[in-house]
């Protein structure tokens, strides 16, 4: 990959792109004579109405293009980087990264830790600020880009500096306050370890932060993910169901003080802290609007929504169906609410739930995102499958049929001799892939970040 080489991948069908007769291996030079240096400038250029685009061709050709267009409107091109430069590495050293507890022999894209703020606005990733220089910080505000996800962890900066390991971690804060400045709007991200940057510290930290609302939309809390391969890293403990109860109590406080000032909750528990209190979901009206459910924050509430409101598009019937559901051990007792409710409509389905235990990364963690096709395939060996078992996209990278441990969905359905069904992420697809044959279709996303947890990693 060359740094500022734009080199077109893919022409979409009836765009512009197409129309200019572009084609994949083309260059993208310039536009409007300016030298494209990343994403960022290609959409900010492309803004215009009128813009002068240099295409250089596969046979060495430069063709100057005058396109006259909408506003916003994209040529409707893909690039061979979706970056258009390189990715940036983490310069941190977080006490809580699942990269680091990693096992070795796994493909290598997933030892790669991105802390790059581009990657925040095209996917939704979690950035720590420390790799962010003045330059990028002048870019996002004069492109008005928006919403920036950060990674705060914590707002005491000789803390955050101990939990990044990184001496630069506390002045990165500050940029913040460029950031608030510039109406350049945020979600932020605590991943919460326990003894280090709970209950007080938690408290400090949300004091602080509820200063940059409503710029700042909201805050989620998730519990840090930890594997067995944690030798010689920082020594964490899991959370209790007392601490999961405190710290529900703790973002119900301050969710009232945030509805009052500014009539938003602000300050979000993923669900794994529900489940662990033991306690059931909020209702929907607390979430405002689902803005962190990457973060497993509103997943199992969008989810039963989802399916109820298909559920009532249906019209039940006596159709026979054997099937199953494999899942991690947080989302399995939701999900078997969830298909009751579907037979409730569908009488004669029949669905078995199984959770599968990860033998892979360590029983700690729970949810389906780190399962790997080995355990499935050992754990679901010789149980009553029916015609199909059911799995969510999230086991699976992005766009690929292939899980964590580079085992295919084929080669788990063949061991298992049965049909694997990959439910998209609605709450509809779970009850259409229940009540109807399979479509084949293929996965649309997988994302780890750098600053993961056991829930930040996708439907479970």
């Amino acid at each position: 990959m060359k740094k500022n080489l734009h080199v077109i991948s893919r022409v979409l069908p009836g765009s512009i792109g197409e129309e200019l007769e572009l084609e994949p291996g083309d260059i993208l030079v310039s536009i409007n004579g300016q030298p494209v240096e990343d994403v960022f400038d290609y959409r900010y250029l492309m803004n215009d109405e009128l813009v002068e685009l240099l295409i250089r061709k596969r046979n060495g050709e430069e063709w100057e293009l005058e396109v006259e267009k909408d506003y916003e409107e994209d040529l409707g091109v893909e690039f061979e980087n979706s970056l258009m430069d390189d990715y940036r590495s983490c310069s941190n050293h977080c006490i809580f990264c699942f990269i680091d507890q990693m096992p070795p022999g796994m493909r290598e894209t997933l030892y790669f830790k991105d802390d790059d703020s581009r990657l925040s606005f095209l996917q939704g990733n979690y950035v720590t600020l420390t790799n962010m220089s003045d330059y990028d910080l002048e870019r996002i505000i004069k492109f008005h880009l928006s919403p920036i996800n950060v990674s705060f962890q914590a707002m005491n900066p000789e803390l955050r500096c101990k939990m990044l390991h990184n001496r630069f971690a506390g002045d990165a804060l500050k940029k913040v306050d460029r950031l608030y400045e510039g109406g350049v709007t945020m979600n932020g991200q605590i991943v919460l370890c326990k003894g280090v940057n709970d209950r007080e510290e938690l408290e400090y930290s949300l004091e602080k932060l509820s200063a940059y609302a409503p710029v700042l939309q909201s805050v989620s809390i998730v519990p840090v993910g930890l594997s067995k391969f944690r030798d010689g890293l920082y020594p964490l403990e899991s959370f209790t169901k007392e601490d999961a109860e405190h710290l529900i109590e703790q973002v119900e406080h301050w969710q009232k003080i945030m509805m009052e000032k500014h009539g938003i909750h602000f300050v979000h528990a993923s669900d794994e802290w529900y489940i662990l209190a033991g306690r059931n979901m909020p209702e929907e009206g607390r979430y405002d609007g689902y803005l962190q459910l990457e973060n497993g924050v509103g997943m199992m509430r969008l989810l039963e929504t989802e399916v109820k409101e298909r559920l009532s598009q249906l019209e039940g019937d006596d159709r026979k169906i054997q099937a199953s559901v494999a899942t991690g051990k947080l989302a399995a007792p939701f999900i078997k609410k969830m298909t009751e409710l579907v037979q409730e409509k569908f009488p004669n389905i029949s669905v078995s739930v199984y959770t599968i235990k990860n033998e892979f990364f360590g029983e700690k963690i729970t949810v389906s995102g780190l399962i790997t096709g080995q355990d499935l395939k050992t754990q679901l060996k010789d149980r009553q499958l029916g015609e199909k078992v059911l799995i969510p996209c999230n086991m699976l990278r992005s766009g690929e049929d292939v899980f964590l441990d580079d085992l295919t969905v084929e080669m788990i359905s063949e061991a298992l001799g049965t049909e694997i069904v990959v439910v998209d992420e609605p709450g509809a697809d779970l009850v259409d892939c229940l009540i109807n044959p399979p479509d084949h279709k293929k996965i649309r996303r997988r994302q780890i970040y750098e600053q993961t947890s056991s829930s930040n990693s996708g439907e479970a």
